[in-house]
């Protein structure tokens, strides 16, 4: 292999490496402007996106210890990584799709696990990390405010009592 394909296929594998997660899209037909709006958006959700020469990243993902793909890799092509959640990037690119009826999710790939198109949609589905986090939360806060709120009764209510006989006068 040449030093510019080793170089590149580096490139894709240190993203690979670096990345919990990346999925492939199908840009074919996607002009410039709107696959340089892809790239702002999925920049916002911690993710990125780059086009990749199919052989190559196929070598790369190889390399990742990603055995097989499952799917092959024919079309421009693009991958999809980040740092973050991976709901979010993948809300971005179903929401984009949506809107401009491409990038198509092919398929990708989670901790080394495979997911399907469908899988990736409906993981868009969910709610942000964020969000599911603070619901958490509020089902772990619920016991402890009740209990705050049983223990401050009587005397809450005993403050009241002796209130009302302070206004009565007696």
């Amino acid at each position: 292999m040449r030093a510019e394909k080793k170089s590149i296929s580096g490139e894709y594998l240190s993203r690979l490496s670096a990345s919990p997660y990346f999925f492939v899209v199908d840009y074919t037909g996607l002009k410039v402007g709107p696959f340089t709006e892809l790239r702002k958006r999925l920049n916002q959700a911690g993710a990125e996106v780059h086009v990749v020469k199919n052989s190559l990243f196929r070598i790369a993902a190889k390399e990742a210890g990603i055995a097989d793909l499952g799917q092959p890799l024919a079309g421009q092509l693009a991958v999809v990584t980040g740092q973050k959640d991976v709901s979010a990037a993948a809300k971005v690119v179903k929401n984009f799709h949506a809107e401009f009826e491409k990038p198509v999710i092919r398929f990708g790939f989670l901790n080394n696990e495979p997911l399907s198109g469908t899988d990736l949609n409906m993981l868009a589905d969910l709610p942000s990390l964020d969000v599911l986090r603070s619901k958490i939360l509020g089902v772990l806060m619920a016991p402890a405010q009740k209990l705050a709120a049983v223990l401050n009764t009587p005397g809450s209510q005993l403050a009241r009592v002796i209130k009302a006989r302070v206004d009565k006068g007696e």
